[in-house]
């Protein structure tokens, strides 16, 4: 059995994490948490402890480290005996704590694609550009690497594999829909890391239909969906990570995914975008000053995290997903509905953060129980989805399926 889980990072998603290790310390052992400021690590911490968060009596530790740097990195890991890393810092970090994983042989955890800083739009498919090419490494060392285990990607993999196992005999599309319909009465700001959201939208739009490849500008493509508890609501076309793994798994599949944004966020975003402010390269200004204009904007926008205390309103985040069983069309919605007050009064954080930060937590137990702990490198898809949907329910983002007029638990 794994135990002892160093979190790397110490944004609003790492908060949520460290709350549910925390909660969840009886599996999951000694808890610490490590980034380049260790004052955001201390309070993340001290936000633990003013919950009582703690399970058990426990280690609970924070530690400053760069990322970037696999040899420190792999000395901590190996001087707090870490068995799990879950990885929710910024997606530029992938692939050094993933070798820090290898070198050191801990188990690792990510929620997002690896990102190089000065590329925006990656070809696909995302995980063969950077962390396929580990997966050998990790089977030859016996590593446990789970990719994209946030929500989105994550659950949603999970969601997909289970509609498609439990309702299909044939696949034939797989809708992803993420809605947030809540509110957090700021002009304009982004519900995560300003740099990481511009930069998923500010490229071409990549869907796998018709089994190749298609291109699409960003909300160029709308649709109206009508979804449990959020009702109507609008959503565009997106490149978005979960897209390019399940392309691979289930290729004869149209996969689509669909991100909900109001009338607002697009015009600033447009208007931002057309004056160059959420380009990645540097520009000199009149006094003679480098800057990158999309790091600038991020420092003008509201810190995420401190969205929280006044958001309020649900998401729903779920699959439809469409096949044949017996000769006869059908089709599937597996989805979550979390709540942005709920989300703050239990843990502090706001409801993107939840959905993003329980996952990971989710499928650390079950790397510590060994459902989950493979050895080698998986996507969501690639594991039972079964074990993964029960430790959810228990911990706080349980799994509803609506299929034709019934809308039941999924395991009821």
């Amino acid at each position: 059995m794994k135990r002892n889980v160093l979190i790397i990072g110490a944004g609003g998603v790492a908060q949520v994490v460290a709350h549910k290790c925390a909660q969840n310390n009886d599996v999951l052992g000694d808890i610490r948490i490590a980034s380049r400021t260790l004052s955001k690590c201390e309070a993340i911490l001290e936000s633990v402890r003013d919950k009582d968060a703690m399970k058990q009596d426990g280690v609970l530790e924070a530690h400053e480290i760069d990322a970037m740097d696999v040899p420190a990195l792999a000395q901590l890991i190996r001087d707090t005996d870490t068995q799990i890393v879950i990885n929710v810092g910024t997606a530029f970090v992938n692939m050094s704590v993933l070798d820090a994983c290898l070198e050191t042989g801990a188990a690792y955890i990510d929620t997002a694609i690896h990102e190089e800083p000065d590329k925006i739009c990656e070809e696909p498919p995302w995980y063969a550009n950077y962390e396929w090419k580990k997966r050998d490494a990790c089977a030859e060392k016996g590593v446990t690497a789970i990719l994209g285990a946030g929500f989105d990607p994550g659950v949603v993999n999970a969601y997909a594999r289970f509609a498609i196992d439990e309702y299909m005999d044939e696949v034939e599309s797989i809708d992803i829909v993420d809605i947030n319909a809540g509110s957090h009465g700021k002009y304009f700001a982004t519900n995560f890391d300003p740099e990481i959201n511009f930069r998923e939208f500010t490229g071409t739009v990549y869907s796998w239909q018709g089994g190749q490849w298609r291109e699409n500008s960003m909300f160029e493509v709308g649709h109206d969906w009508d979804l449990p508890v959020v009702g109507v609501q609008r959503a565009y076309m997106s490149g978005h990570d979960e897209v390019h793994s399940l392309a691979v798994n289930y290729p004869h599949a149209d996969v689509r995914f669909w991100m909900g944004f109001g009338e607002h966020y697009i015009n600033v975003f447009t208007v931002l975008k057309n004056i160059g402010l959420l380009s990645e390269q540097p520009v000199t200004t009149a006094e003679g000053q480098e800057v990158v204009p999309l790091k600038v904007v991020k420092a003008c926008l509201p810190d995420p995290s401190s969205l929280a205390p006044e958001y309020t309103g649900k998401t729903c985040i779920g699959d439809l997903v469409k096949g044949v069983k017996d000769g006869e069309k059908t089709e599937v919605l597996v989805y979550n509905v979390a709540d942005h007050k709920e989300a703050f009064e239990e843990v502090g954080s706001q409801g993107i953060s939840y959905t993003a930060g329980v996952p990971p937590v989710a499928a650390a137990m079950l790397v510590a129980q060994g459902d989950w702990d493979a050895g080698t490198m998986k996507n969501v898809e690639e594991l039972d989805p079964k074990p993964f949907f029960t430790v959810l329910d228990r911990i706080g983002l349980p799994t509803r399926v609506k299929h034709g007029d019934v809308d039941k638990a999924w395991n009821a």
